[in-house]
């Protein structure tokens, strides 16, 4: 018992100190993508190849985004969000990378301008910058993480924790499956949310359906980072 008070009071030093590693990747992150400008957040999966027509169309979004003036912010890794810092960076526009430390699968990719690359070693922090510098989620075909980054975006708009954001899912063959559980289930079934929040995303197929409905929405309001 002794070696355990021991160890537990060892572990509660060494987290009062983490704080400061936290608070300083906060003020890193909100300096410098404070200097950046309005962006568009594209999210999907690391182990989508070159040659696969979802890498295309994620690079034709981001080019025509960044066209517009958008920055363009990805996780910084590689697949689709190689594609999107390519897409960006092919239109001479802002390329952004918000890398993290992971084991496996996540190298910053070779598309992200220099000095907007930025590392995170707490997905939590990641997260925060992501939504408070986005103007817009779109959202490709992916995995835990890319489900995880869209309900997040979801839920913060849903409960108001943010201002409303468009949501763009991309690829109606990928993502028809998840919405029709989440309409028949969780809507209609066991009304465990409100027929509203389901108009909270657009699924489209094209670049310029997605391009269309994101500046739509910002005829009517204003951009502005949240919170």
């Amino acid at each position: 018992m002794e070696q355990k008070t021991k160890d537990w009071n060892e572990f509660k030093s060494n987290d009062s100190w983490s704080i400061f590693k936290i608070m300083s990747e906060f003020v890193e992150g909100f300096d410098r993508m404070s200097k950046i400008g309005p962006c568009i957040a594209i999210f999907g999966s690391a182990r989508t190849s070159p040659e696969n027509p979802y890498y295309l169309l994620g690079e034709e979004i981001a080019e025509k985004f960044a066209g517009l003036g958008y920055g363009i912010i990805t996780g910084g890794g590689p697949g689709l969000m190689e594609a999107a810092n390519k897409g960006a960076q092919n239109a001479k526009g802002k390329s952004v990378g918000l890398n993290i430390d992971l084991p496996f699968e996540q190298n910053h990719n070779p598309y992200i301008d220099q000095e907007h690359n930025l590392e995170f070693n707490y997905f939590f922090v990641r997260k925060v910058i992501f939504v408070k510098y986005s103007q817009a989620f779109v959202i490709l075909p992916g995995g835990f993480g890319t489900l995880d980054e869209f309900f997040e975006a979801m839920t913060l708009i849903q409960t108001k924790k943010i201002t409303k954001r468009p949501i763009v899912l991309v690829g109606t063959s990928y993502w028809i499956g998840l919405l029709k559980w989440v309409e028949e289930t969780i809507l209609w079934k066991e009304n465990n949310i409100s027929a509203t929040d389901i108009e909270l995303y657009k699924l489209v197929d094209t670049a310029n359906e997605a391009v269309a409905y994101i500046e739509d929405f910002y005829r009517s309001h204003a951009l502005s980072p949240n919170f």
